[in-house]
Protein backbone atom coordinates (compact mmCIF):
# COMPACT_ATOMS: atom_id res chain seq x y z
CA UNK A 1 0.00 0.00 0.00
CA UNK A 2 2.81 2.39 0.84
CA UNK A 3 4.50 1.57 -2.48
CA UNK A 4 1.30 2.29 -4.40
CA UNK A 5 0.78 5.57 -2.58
CA UNK A 6 4.37 6.59 -3.32
CA UNK A 7 3.92 5.67 -6.99
CA UNK A 8 0.77 7.78 -7.35
CA UNK A 9 2.40 10.66 -5.48
CA UNK A 10 5.39 10.65 -7.84
CA UNK A 11 3.11 10.38 -10.86
CA UNK A 12 0.91 13.27 -9.69
CA UNK A 13 3.95 15.49 -9.05
CA UNK A 14 6.02 14.30 -12.00
CA UNK A 15 6.80 17.81 -13.22
CA UNK A 16 8.03 18.98 -9.82
CA UNK A 17 10.01 15.75 -9.39
CA UNK A 18 11.63 16.40 -12.76
CA UNK A 19 12.67 19.88 -11.65
CA UNK A 20 14.08 18.47 -8.40
CA UNK A 21 16.01 15.81 -10.31
CA UNK A 22 17.53 18.34 -12.71
CA UNK A 23 18.35 20.68 -9.84
CA UNK A 24 20.04 17.80 -8.02
CA UNK A 25 22.26 17.06 -11.01
CA UNK A 26 23.29 20.70 -11.30
CA UNK A 27 23.89 20.89 -7.55
CA UNK A 28 26.15 17.84 -7.66
CA UNK A 29 28.04 19.34 -10.61
CA UNK A 30 28.61 22.70 -8.87
CA UNK A 31 29.24 21.42 -5.34
CA UNK A 32 32.96 20.59 -5.94
CA UNK A 33 33.56 24.12 -7.20
CA UNK A 34 31.84 25.60 -4.13
CA UNK A 35 33.88 23.39 -1.79
CA UNK A 36 37.11 24.35 -3.55
CA UNK A 37 36.32 28.09 -3.31
CA UNK A 38 35.37 27.73 0.36
CA UNK A 39 38.68 26.03 1.17
CA UNK A 40 40.90 28.35 -0.85
CA UNK A 41 39.21 31.70 -0.20
CA UNK A 42 40.07 33.80 2.82
CA UNK A 43 36.47 34.31 3.94
CA UNK A 44 35.67 30.57 4.27
CA UNK A 45 31.91 31.14 4.32
CA UNK A 46 29.76 28.51 2.62
CA UNK A 47 27.00 30.89 1.59
CA UNK A 48 29.45 33.38 0.08
CA UNK A 49 31.31 30.68 -1.85
CA UNK A 50 27.99 29.31 -3.14
CA UNK A 51 26.85 32.77 -4.24
CA UNK A 52 30.17 33.43 -5.99
CA UNK A 53 30.12 30.14 -7.90
CA UNK A 54 26.52 30.61 -9.02
CA UNK A 55 27.20 34.16 -10.17
CA UNK A 56 30.18 32.96 -12.21
CA UNK A 57 28.07 30.14 -13.65
CA UNK A 58 25.34 32.60 -14.64
CA UNK A 59 27.89 34.91 -16.25
CA UNK A 60 29.38 32.05 -18.27
CA UNK A 61 25.92 30.86 -19.29
CA UNK A 62 24.92 34.38 -20.24
CA UNK A 63 28.08 34.78 -22.29
CA UNK A 64 27.40 31.51 -24.09
CA UNK A 65 23.81 32.53 -24.83
CA UNK A 66 24.99 35.94 -26.04
CA UNK A 67 27.52 34.27 -28.30
CA UNK A 68 24.69 32.50 -30.09
CA UNK A 69 21.86 35.02 -29.69
CA UNK A 70 23.70 38.01 -31.19
CA UNK A 71 24.26 36.33 -34.59
CA UNK A 72 20.73 34.93 -34.38
CA UNK A 73 19.19 38.38 -33.84
CA UNK A 74 21.36 39.82 -36.61
CA UNK A 75 20.28 37.14 -39.05
CA UNK A 76 16.63 37.47 -37.98
CA UNK A 77 16.78 41.19 -38.72
CA UNK A 78 18.24 40.49 -42.14
CA UNK A 79 15.51 37.95 -42.87
CA UNK A 80 12.79 40.45 -41.89
CA UNK A 81 14.39 43.15 -44.08
CA UNK A 82 14.88 40.87 -47.08
CA UNK A 83 11.59 38.99 -46.76
CA UNK A 84 9.83 40.81 -49.66
CA UNK A 85 12.78 40.15 -51.96
CA UNK A 86 12.97 36.49 -50.87
CA UNK A 87 9.25 36.04 -51.62
CA UNK A 88 9.58 37.71 -55.03
CA UNK A 89 12.61 35.58 -55.91
CA UNK A 90 10.81 32.44 -54.78
CA UNK A 91 7.78 33.26 -56.94
CA UNK A 92 10.01 34.01 -59.93
CA UNK A 93 12.02 30.83 -59.47
CA UNK A 94 15.22 32.67 -58.62
CA UNK A 95 17.72 31.75 -55.88
CA UNK A 96 18.10 28.42 -54.11
CA UNK A 97 14.61 28.52 -52.61
CA UNK A 98 13.06 29.55 -55.89
CA UNK A 99 14.83 26.75 -57.67
CA UNK A 100 13.44 24.19 -55.24
CA UNK A 101 9.95 25.65 -55.55
CA UNK A 102 10.13 25.58 -59.34
CA UNK A 103 11.59 22.06 -59.43
CA UNK A 104 8.93 20.48 -57.19
CA UNK A 105 6.00 22.64 -58.40
CA UNK A 106 5.33 23.93 -54.90
CA UNK A 107 3.50 27.03 -56.13
CA UNK A 108 0.96 24.93 -57.98
CA UNK A 109 0.58 22.69 -54.93
CA UNK A 110 0.01 25.72 -52.68
CA UNK A 111 -2.64 27.13 -55.03
CA UNK A 112 -4.54 23.85 -55.13
CA UNK A 113 -4.52 23.49 -51.34
CA UNK A 114 -5.04 27.13 -50.38
CA UNK A 115 -8.42 26.44 -48.77
CA UNK A 116 -6.94 23.65 -46.66
CA UNK A 117 -4.07 25.88 -45.56
CA UNK A 118 -6.53 28.59 -44.48
CA UNK A 119 -8.48 26.00 -42.50
CA UNK A 120 -5.30 24.87 -40.75
CA UNK A 121 -4.39 28.49 -39.99
CA UNK A 122 -7.81 29.04 -38.41
CA UNK A 123 -7.15 26.20 -35.99
CA UNK A 124 -3.91 27.64 -34.66
CA UNK A 125 -5.56 29.59 -31.85
CA UNK A 126 -5.68 26.76 -29.30
CA UNK A 127 -2.16 25.44 -30.06
CA UNK A 128 -0.83 28.97 -29.70
CA UNK A 129 -2.31 29.25 -26.21
CA UNK A 130 -0.84 25.86 -25.38
CA UNK A 131 2.58 26.99 -26.59
CA UNK A 132 2.38 30.21 -24.54
CA UNK A 133 1.33 28.24 -21.47
CA UNK A 134 4.22 25.84 -22.01
CA UNK A 135 6.66 28.74 -22.37
CA UNK A 136 5.47 30.26 -19.09
CA UNK A 137 5.82 26.89 -17.38
CA UNK A 138 9.35 26.54 -18.78
CA UNK A 139 10.36 29.94 -17.42
CA UNK A 140 8.93 29.05 -14.00
CA UNK A 141 10.76 25.71 -14.16
CA UNK A 142 14.09 27.36 -14.94
CA UNK A 143 13.74 29.76 -12.01
CA UNK A 144 12.67 26.92 -9.70
CA UNK A 145 15.59 24.72 -10.78
CA UNK A 146 18.02 27.58 -10.15
CA UNK A 147 16.67 28.24 -6.64
CA UNK A 148 16.59 24.53 -5.78
CA UNK A 149 20.16 24.05 -7.01
CA UNK A 150 21.38 26.99 -4.94
CA UNK A 151 19.70 25.73 -1.77
CA UNK A 152 20.90 22.16 -2.35
CA UNK A 153 24.51 23.27 -2.69
CA UNK A 154 24.21 25.63 0.28
CA UNK A 155 22.73 22.99 2.60
CA UNK A 156 24.68 20.01 1.23
CA UNK A 157 27.10 19.58 4.22
CA UNK A 158 24.26 19.66 6.77
CA UNK A 159 22.06 17.31 4.76
CA UNK A 160 24.85 14.80 4.10
CA UNK A 161 26.07 14.92 7.68
CA UNK A 162 22.58 14.39 9.08
CA UNK A 163 21.95 11.46 6.74
CA UNK A 164 25.25 9.72 7.51
CA UNK A 165 24.67 10.17 11.24
CA UNK A 166 21.86 7.61 10.94
CA UNK A 167 24.39 4.81 10.29
CA UNK A 168 27.35 3.34 12.12
CA UNK A 169 30.83 4.62 11.31
CA UNK A 170 31.84 1.80 8.95
CA UNK A 171 28.62 1.89 6.93
CA UNK A 172 28.63 5.69 6.86
CA UNK A 173 32.16 5.69 5.44
CA UNK A 174 31.11 3.22 2.77
CA UNK A 175 28.09 5.37 1.81
CA UNK A 176 30.30 8.44 1.71
CA UNK A 177 32.78 6.71 -0.60
CA UNK A 178 30.10 5.46 -2.99
CA UNK A 179 28.38 8.85 -2.99
CA UNK A 180 31.66 10.56 -3.83
CA UNK A 181 32.16 8.26 -6.81
CA UNK A 182 28.59 8.89 -8.00
CA UNK A 183 29.07 12.65 -7.67
CA UNK A 184 32.24 12.45 -9.75
CA UNK A 185 30.32 10.58 -12.42
CA UNK A 186 27.60 13.24 -12.60
CA UNK A 187 30.05 16.14 -12.55
CA UNK A 188 32.24 14.61 -15.21
CA UNK A 189 29.31 13.81 -17.47
CA UNK A 190 27.64 17.24 -17.24
CA UNK A 191 30.79 19.29 -17.73
CA UNK A 192 32.11 16.96 -20.42
CA UNK A 193 28.86 16.88 -22.37
CA UNK A 194 28.53 20.67 -22.26
CA UNK A 195 32.11 21.09 -23.43
CA UNK A 196 31.60 18.68 -26.34
CA UNK A 197 28.39 20.47 -27.37
CA UNK A 198 30.09 23.86 -27.32
CA UNK A 199 32.92 22.52 -29.48
CA UNK A 200 30.43 20.96 -31.91
CA UNK A 201 28.37 24.15 -32.20
CA UNK A 202 31.42 26.39 -32.65
CA UNK A 203 32.97 24.19 -35.37
CA UNK A 204 29.62 23.89 -37.15
CA UNK A 205 29.20 27.66 -37.14
CA UNK A 206 32.70 28.12 -38.56
CA UNK A 207 32.11 25.65 -41.41
CA UNK A 208 28.69 27.05 -42.31
CA UNK A 209 29.94 30.63 -42.18
CA UNK A 210 32.93 29.83 -44.41
CA UNK A 211 30.67 28.13 -46.98
CA UNK A 212 28.27 31.07 -46.90
CA UNK A 213 25.27 29.06 -45.65
CA UNK A 214 22.54 31.43 -44.44
CA UNK A 215 21.41 31.40 -40.81
CA UNK A 216 24.67 29.77 -39.72
CA UNK A 217 24.22 30.95 -36.12
CA UNK A 218 20.72 29.49 -35.80
CA UNK A 219 21.75 26.16 -37.32
CA UNK A 220 24.89 25.98 -35.15
CA UNK A 221 22.80 26.68 -32.04
CA UNK A 222 20.43 23.85 -32.96
CA UNK A 223 23.36 21.48 -33.62
CA UNK A 224 24.96 22.36 -30.28
CA UNK A 225 21.71 21.79 -28.37
CA UNK A 226 20.83 18.46 -29.98
CA UNK A 227 24.43 17.30 -29.54
CA UNK A 228 23.65 17.12 -25.82
CA UNK A 229 21.60 14.02 -26.66
CA UNK A 230 24.00 11.06 -26.65
CA UNK A 231 24.59 8.99 -29.79
CA UNK A 232 21.81 10.42 -31.97
CA UNK A 233 22.14 14.14 -31.25
CA UNK A 234 25.02 14.83 -33.61
CA UNK A 235 23.28 12.89 -36.39
CA UNK A 236 20.10 14.96 -36.05
CA UNK A 237 22.12 18.17 -36.16
CA UNK A 238 24.08 16.93 -39.17
CA UNK A 239 20.88 16.26 -41.12
CA UNK A 240 19.59 19.82 -40.60
CA UNK A 241 22.96 21.43 -41.36
CA UNK A 242 23.43 19.29 -44.47
CA UNK A 243 20.00 20.22 -45.83
CA UNK A 244 20.79 23.88 -45.27
CA UNK A 245 24.11 23.42 -47.06
CA UNK A 246 22.49 21.80 -50.11
CA UNK A 247 19.91 24.59 -50.25
CA UNK A 248 22.80 27.05 -50.59
CA UNK A 249 24.81 24.99 -53.09
CA UNK A 250 25.85 21.44 -53.88
CA UNK A 251 29.44 22.21 -52.92
CA UNK A 252 28.39 23.55 -49.50
CA UNK A 253 26.26 20.46 -48.88
CA UNK A 254 29.12 18.09 -49.72
CA UNK A 255 31.54 20.06 -47.52
CA UNK A 256 29.08 19.94 -44.59
CA UNK A 257 28.66 16.17 -44.99
CA UNK A 258 32.44 15.65 -45.02
CA UNK A 259 32.80 17.88 -41.97
CA UNK A 260 30.24 15.97 -39.91
CA UNK A 261 31.68 12.61 -40.89
CA UNK A 262 35.14 13.74 -39.75
CA UNK A 263 33.82 15.44 -36.64
CA UNK A 264 31.82 12.37 -35.63
CA UNK A 265 35.02 10.33 -35.74
CA UNK A 266 36.83 13.02 -33.74
CA UNK A 267 34.09 13.14 -31.11
CA UNK A 268 33.71 9.37 -30.79
CA UNK A 269 37.41 8.46 -30.73
CA UNK A 270 39.06 11.50 -29.12
CA UNK A 271 36.76 13.92 -27.29
CA UNK A 272 34.45 11.46 -25.54
CA UNK A 273 37.18 8.97 -24.50
CA UNK A 274 39.40 11.75 -23.16
CA UNK A 275 36.60 13.51 -21.26
CA UNK A 276 34.58 10.53 -20.07
CA UNK A 277 37.33 7.93 -19.54
CA UNK A 278 37.96 8.84 -15.90
CA UNK A 279 34.38 9.65 -14.93
CA UNK A 280 31.73 7.54 -16.67
CA UNK A 281 33.37 4.20 -17.50
CA UNK A 282 30.65 2.52 -19.54
CA UNK A 283 31.04 0.36 -22.62
CA UNK A 284 29.09 1.33 -25.78
CA UNK A 285 26.55 -1.50 -25.44
CA UNK A 286 25.62 -0.41 -21.92
CA UNK A 287 25.32 3.19 -23.10
CA UNK A 288 22.98 2.24 -25.96
CA UNK A 289 20.75 0.05 -23.77
CA UNK A 290 20.59 2.72 -21.06
CA UNK A 291 19.61 5.41 -23.57
CA UNK A 292 16.92 3.26 -25.20
CA UNK A 293 15.33 2.41 -21.84
CA UNK A 294 15.60 5.99 -20.57
CA UNK A 295 14.05 7.44 -23.74
CA UNK A 296 11.13 5.03 -23.43
CA UNK A 297 10.61 6.03 -19.77
CA UNK A 298 11.28 9.78 -19.82
CA UNK A 299 11.75 10.96 -23.41
CA UNK A 300 14.46 13.53 -24.13
CA UNK A 301 15.12 14.08 -20.42
CA UNK A 302 15.76 10.36 -20.06
CA UNK A 303 18.23 10.44 -22.94
CA UNK A 304 20.13 13.30 -21.30
CA UNK A 305 20.32 11.57 -17.91
CA UNK A 306 20.75 7.99 -19.14
CA UNK A 307 24.55 7.85 -19.06
CA UNK A 308 25.11 9.32 -15.56
CA UNK A 309 22.27 7.22 -14.11
CA UNK A 310 23.76 4.09 -15.71
CA UNK A 311 27.16 5.05 -14.28
CA UNK A 312 25.66 5.46 -10.80
CA UNK A 313 23.92 2.08 -11.02
CA UNK A 314 27.20 0.50 -12.10
CA UNK A 315 29.08 2.04 -9.15
CA UNK A 316 26.47 0.89 -6.61
CA UNK A 317 26.24 -2.61 -8.11
CA UNK A 318 30.03 -3.00 -8.13
CA UNK A 319 30.27 -1.87 -4.49
CA UNK A 320 27.55 -4.32 -3.40
CA UNK A 321 29.19 -7.16 -5.33
CA UNK A 322 32.67 -6.48 -3.98
CA UNK A 323 31.43 -6.11 -0.41
CA UNK A 324 29.40 -9.31 -0.40
CA UNK A 325 32.10 -11.31 -2.18
CA UNK A 326 34.71 -10.24 0.36
CA UNK A 327 32.54 -10.45 3.48
CA UNK A 328 33.90 -12.61 6.33
CA UNK A 329 31.96 -15.73 7.32
CA UNK A 330 29.93 -15.52 10.55
CA UNK A 331 31.95 -18.54 11.86
CA UNK A 332 35.15 -19.98 10.30
CA UNK A 333 34.86 -23.44 8.72
CA UNK A 334 37.32 -26.07 7.48
CA UNK A 335 37.25 -29.01 5.08
CA UNK A 336 35.10 -29.79 2.09
CA UNK A 337 32.10 -30.40 4.31
CA UNK A 338 32.43 -26.87 5.77
CA UNK A 339 32.67 -28.16 9.35
CA UNK A 340 32.80 -25.50 12.06
CA UNK A 341 36.23 -25.00 13.63
CA UNK A 342 34.61 -24.90 17.06
CA UNK A 343 33.45 -28.51 16.56
CA UNK A 344 36.64 -29.88 15.00
CA UNK A 345 38.93 -28.39 17.64
CA UNK A 346 37.01 -29.69 20.68
CA UNK A 347 39.32 -31.58 23.05
CA UNK A 348 38.92 -35.41 22.53
CA UNK A 349 38.49 -37.75 25.45
CA UNK A 350 39.46 -41.36 25.99
CA UNK A 351 42.47 -43.48 25.04
CA UNK A 352 42.37 -42.46 21.39
CA UNK A 353 42.73 -38.80 22.17
CA UNK A 354 45.33 -37.04 20.07
CA UNK A 355 45.95 -33.38 19.34
CA UNK A 356 43.83 -31.74 16.68
CA UNK A 357 45.76 -30.68 13.59
CA UNK A 358 43.11 -28.84 11.66
CA UNK A 359 44.16 -25.68 9.91
CA UNK A 360 41.65 -22.94 9.26
CA UNK A 361 41.59 -21.37 5.84
CA UNK A 362 42.36 -17.70 6.27
CA UNK A 363 39.38 -15.48 5.56
CA UNK A 364 39.58 -13.28 2.49
CA UNK A 365 40.15 -9.63 3.22
CA UNK A 366 37.46 -7.07 2.61
CA UNK A 367 37.68 -5.54 -0.84
CA UNK A 368 36.45 -2.27 -2.16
Amino acid sequence: MATLLLYYLVRATSQVMTWILIAGFFAVALNPAVTWVQRRAAFGKRWLATLLVFVVALVLLGGLVTLFVVPLVHEGTQVAANLPKIVDDARAGRGPVGGLIDRFNLVEYAQKNAARFREYAGRLGAPTLTILRGAATSVAGIVTIFVLSYLMVLEAPKAVGGFLALFDQQRAERIRRVGHDCARTITGYITGNLLISVICGALTYAVLAIMGVPYAGLIALFVGLVDLIPLVGATLGAIVATLAGFVESTTAGIVVIVFFVLYQQLENHLLQPVIFARTVQLNPLTVLIAILIAVELAGILGALLAIPVAGIIQIIARDIWDTRRGRLKPEPTVGEDQALIADTTAAPTGADARPATTTATPARPLTR
